[in-house]
């Protein structure tokens, strides 16, 4: 802590110090013009009250990891390309030198919509004991995708959670939650299982109508596999060498999908987490974190509901957010401060690859970081063509390939992510922020551990607008173009 303070003493005293020819370096990028780069001066004086006034003794998170999610499709995307431009794409994603520089990995335990097709590491029924595990399949698609960013930065941590669990341990015994004749073949009848005869709505959060059914069996035995499941796939990871650190029970517990997933009410979550995953954890995995999530709904009273149960304290350590859920962050941090807070995946779009997208992201990750979250996920790096998932969404992704010309575009969103991903860096603390608000001006201070100051500033409005940061005695005082994406970087 005595380092840190000397390192923000310093900095205050740099700044409070500078001349007018102190220069900062700005990276601003606008739509089909990215990553432009020039020199400004810092100014002793301005008009008119500042953006944000930092104040260098507070320290409101310090920010951990950058990170991506490893998916089938991804890998068989980034395969399309020759072995060169393969290797350059990886290096810009996770080498340290490279220009994203991830340090944290997502992975499915079982397909997702991003698998090639749907399977999971044990699909007979009944096999309570798991002598059938393997990770057979991991071992052709994903885990030579992992070691492939491992080669470019060898120190990655990873955390996994399930889409689906087994079919055979499931009510519907179906990979997805419902019916649907153009994605899936499960049957429509098993379809009542979800909201049985309850019709009541809530249009105003996500989703209307809440599950009344678990979707994953609740007999004790189905759940003791299950944790147990948790535990060998992460065996089968380990003996790899790709370390799980941490570990979620479900991916969107409360979207309902025709793609693999996995519904769950309120109580099962707890008994689930409190009676069965936790204690198997404990037992022959202690140095893994169980966090609750991930959190995709905006419904505070279901969230509120598992947390209040007096167990969770003691069962997780943290609490991931996504989507919805995101709306919901603010008020169940302020309720329960305790918990580490993390994103877990950014979202996706629909296929359009995008300036607006790009907009979209950088404003989605100044929401996460100045609410707390410590960590951040990207959905999919690299897909190829229009992105298209297993079961027919086109989503969008930071690198695109063309299948027809082997050729690879990075994207505006990929230029989003690196105005942060690029500066911010592991042990970076977060000094002042200011979210998008009317203004549609989204900002973050950042001091990092190498002493540089980053100010990360976006204008979403079609005009100029004036950006003011005050820190010390001197500020950064300039004009930003309208709907234009913005890194200063201040040393020491």
């Amino acid at each position: 802590m005595k380092t840190y303070q000397n390192l923000i003493i310093g900095l205050f005293f740099t700044l409070s110090n500078a001349s007018y020819s102190q220069t900062v370096k700005w990276i601003k990028s606008n739509e089909g013009n990215y990553w432009q780069e020039k020199k400004i001066a810092l100014k002793k004086k301005t008009e008119g009250k500042p953006d944000i006034v930092v104040e260098s003794e507070k320290e409101l998170l310090t920010f951990k990891a950058w990170g991506t999610c490893f998916n089938e499709l991804g890998w068989d995307a980034l395969n399309l390309l020759p072995q060169s431009q393969r290797e350059s794409v990886l290096k810009q994603l996770f080498s340290q030198d490279g220009d994203l520089r991830f340090n944290l990995g997502r992975f499915s335990m079982n397909a997702n919509d991003y698998s090639r097709n749907w399977y999971s590491s044990d699909e007979v029924d009944g096999d309570f004991q798991l002598k059938n595990f393997n990770i057979d399949r991991d071992k052709t698609t994903l885990i030579p995708y992992i070691k492939a960013a491992q080669n470019y930065n060898p120190n990655m941590t990873f955390w996994i959670s399930p889409w689906s669990p087994p079919s055979w341990m499931k009510i519907n015994h179906y990979y997805s939650v419902r019916s649907d004749k153009q994605f899936n073949t499960m049957s429509p009848l098993s379809d009542v299982a979800l909201y049985e005869d309850n019709k009541e709505k809530d249009v105003k959060v996500f989703p209307n109508q809440f599950t009344v059914n678990d979707y994953f069996i609740q007999d004790p035995r189905y759940l003791k596999a299950y944790a147990d499941y948790f535990c060998k796939f992460i065996d089968a990871y380990r003996e790899q060498k790709i370390p799980i650190n941490t570990v979620m029970y479900q991916n969107e517990a409360y979207s309902y999908t025709v793609y693999p997933g996995c519904a769950w009410t309120a109580e099962g979550t707890i008994r689930f987490n409190t009676e069965y995953l936790a204690p198997a954890l404990k037992e022959k995995h202690p140095e893994v974190s169980l966090y609750l999530g991930t959190i995709n709904t905006d419904r505070y009273d279901v969230i509120d509901e598992i947390l209040s149960d007096p167990r969770m304290s003691e069962t997780i350590k943290g609490i991931g957010f996504q989507w919805e859920g995101g709306k919901i962050l603010p008020r169940i941090r302020e309720k329960y401060p305790q918990y580490n807070y993390v994103q877990t995946e950014s979202e996706c779009g629909w296929g359009s690859f995008d300036w607006k997208s790009s907009e979209h992201t950088f404003g989605l990750i100044n929401h996460y970081l100045a609410n707390g979250c410590t960590e951040y996920t990207f959905w999919n790096a690299i897909l190829a063509d229009d992105g298209v998932s297993g079961w027919g969404w086109k989503q969008n992704a930071l690198i695109r390939v063309d299948s027809k010309t082997k050729t690879v575009t990075y994207t505006p969103e990929y230029y989003a992510v690196k105005h942060y991903a690029h500066y911010v860096s592991p042990g970076s603390r977060l000094l002042s922020y200011k979210e998008s608000g009317e203004d549609k001006k989204p900002i973050l201070v950042f001091s990092t551990p190498e002493g540089k100051t980053i100010i990360i500033a976006g204008n979403f409005q079609d005009k100029e607008q004036k950006l003011v940061v005050k820190s010390g005695a001197v500020f950064l005082d300039l004009m930003l173009d309208g709907h234009s994406l913005n890194t200063f970087e201040i040393s020491k």
